[in-house]
């Protein structure tokens, strides 16, 4: 299948991560996935919510906003009531850096994953994955350093997103374009190790054969190694 920007099926766009990009954050990252751009920054803050009160881990939470022009119109700001689609990334995007995330090194303490939209063509969650990733080794590398914290408490990490136009191939990667005319895209978040984190998405006006979900997952864990070990070399100050 032809794509419009001439990458292989198999071949994600270009990711440039800038770490650091903030000077006041525990970890920061401006991530570049084509042409997605997230900003990421990461907060340490004494405390946990209620329902972690009275327990030994701390506790992590994210949150995601679209800002106003990130697409091709303008959208309102969430100001007092979070929409549906930024609640349920939100909870996504906790749910996968708490499973890589020793939170019982970190007693009494949040940590706070802000990953703001700036500019929207796909992929937003995989860039705010690869975003908060960065920010998490950022923040304990230096925890680290300080002898906060004895032992590594974060497992390498990683996603991508896969879609499905009918036949044989899965494509990798969508932008904007080719996720709204996709039959299936998915999201699949995993380890470098191969383990499976979460997958997030669906069929898109008709059913999708378990085969064929079955190998969009195979081949997203297949992707993530690659990508963490880039962002890793990026932080590292590589050239990509």
């Amino acid at each position: 299948m032809n794509r419009k920007d001439g990458r292989a099926p198999n071949e994600h766009r270009l990711l440039k991560v800038t770490p650091a990009y903030l000077d006041y954050a525990e970890g920061s990252a401006l991530v570049e996935l084509g042409k997605t751009r997230v900003l990421v920054a990461l907060s340490l803050t004494p405390g946990v919510p209620r329902h972690m009160q009275g327990k030994r881990s701390g506790w992590l939470m994210a949150e995601y906003n679209l800002l106003p022009r990130s697409t091709t119109s303008r959208s309102q700001r969430e100001r007092y009531k979070l929409g549906g689609r930024t609640q349920e990334v939100q909870r996504f995007l906790g749910r996968a850096f708490r499973a890589v995330v020793d939170l019982e090194m970190l007693p009494n303490q949040t940590i706070v994953i802000d990953a703001d939209v700036i500019q929207a063509d796909g992929g937003t969650r995989v860039a705010s994955i690869l975003g908060g990733y960065a920010s998490l080794v950022q923040a304990f590398d230096a925890l680290v350093k300080k002898g906060k914290i004895d032992d590594w408490p974060l497992t390498e990490l990683g996603a991508i997103s896969l879609g499905w136009k009918g036949g044989e191939e899965i494509l990798v990667d969508l932008d904007a374009g080719e996720d709204d005319g996709a039959y299936a895209d998915l999201t699949v978040v995993g380890t470098a190790e191969g383990e499976l984190i979460e997958v997030h998405g669906g069929g898109e006006g008709r059913p999708v054969p378990r085969a064929v979900f079955e190998k969009m997952i195979d081949e997203g864990l297949r992707q993530i190694p690659a990508l963490v070990a880039e962002v890793h070399k990026q932080l590292a100050g590589g050239v990509s």
